[in-house]
């Protein structure tokens, strides 16, 4: 099954359960609430928005904020990072959803190596925390990232998952495109992708679309999808035919008008 749904609460929600109905209202079975820049939800709110939410039929997943790094060189980044983490899982535990979304490390100067061994202690920390209060069927998605600086490619992804339990790949096209300079621009290229992911990962794949635009250092900014940077038809045709058990959240400019284009191209690849 192919889930589309928006990040963040479609506009006029009034709060977490108001946007779930808005959400499955306007066709979409997904949605990925934006604690980027606080984890923050009172308990009743969250385990209200949960209920809504599997009445609907709306798969919900968090995205964490986006001050993680689990490889900086400053102990007190490191701490408030697994402290970050831990308030995502919580809200996401009673809310049920099934991913937090983590931007997990910077290299700042240390190897792709180094940084990965960072990310592994982090996580593992956090994973051991979780499992403490009961967080097991919260899973931590380890998002592609964008800019060269980054960590975050399928490889390092996937060597954590070797060595952590309850991580997952998190795969944001429009990073993957944008890190390796514009290279999603065939429906083999996709297919790609998604065989690479296959091989770390088996289950359902949860994944951020919008266009890009880049530099040479990566990522820059985000676009709508007329910008065809990449083009989204080429996912849609490397999807079509193939039992695909996928989430796709827009991320967008304006995620829910991304979202319903998203949701169009589909239901027309498959008329």
């Amino acid at each position: 099954m192919i889930r589309i749904g928006p990040a963040g609460y479609p506009e006029g929600s009034r709060g977490p359960t108001d946007a779930i109905a808005r959400t499955a209202a306007m066709g979409f079975s997904a949605l990925e609430l934006q604690f980027v820049r606080q984890a923050r939800m009172a308990d009743d709110k969250a385990l209200e928005a949960g209920k809504k939410a599997k009445e609907l039929g709306v798969a919900l997943s968090a995205h964490a904020p986006y001050y993680i790094n689990f490889n900086s060189r400053s102990s007190e980044t490191v701490e408030k990072s697994h402290e970050w983490v831990m308030k995502s899982a919580r809200i996401a535990h009673r809310l049920g959803a099934e991913v937090i979304v983590v931007h997990a490390a910077a290299y700042a100067g240390r190897t792709a190596g180094e940084s990965t061994s960072a990310v592994v202690a982090g996580v593992q920390r956090c994973r051991q925390a979780m499992e403490r209060e009961g967080i097991d069927e919260v899973r931590l998605g380890l998002e592609t990232m964008g800019k060269k600086g980054s960590w975050g490619t399928i490889q390092e992804i996937g060597q954590v998952m070797s060595q952590v339990d309850g991580v997952v790949p998190v795969v944001d096209f429009a990073h993957l495109h944008a890190r390796a300079g514009g290279a999603l621009r065939t429906k083999e290229d996709f297919l790609a992708v998604l065989a690479e992911v296959g091989a770390i990962h088996r289950g359902r794949l949860h994944c951020h679309y919008s266009c890009i635009e880049f530099t040479s250092a990566g990522e820059k900014r985000h676009l709508p999808l007329k910008e065809k940077q990449p083009d989204f038809k080429l996912l849609v045709s490397a999807l079509k035919g193939r039992k695909a058990d996928i989430t796709i959240i827009s991320e967008t400019p304006h995620p829910q008008e991304g979202a319903a284009e998203m949701l169009s191209q589909l239901k027309r690849a498959r008329s």
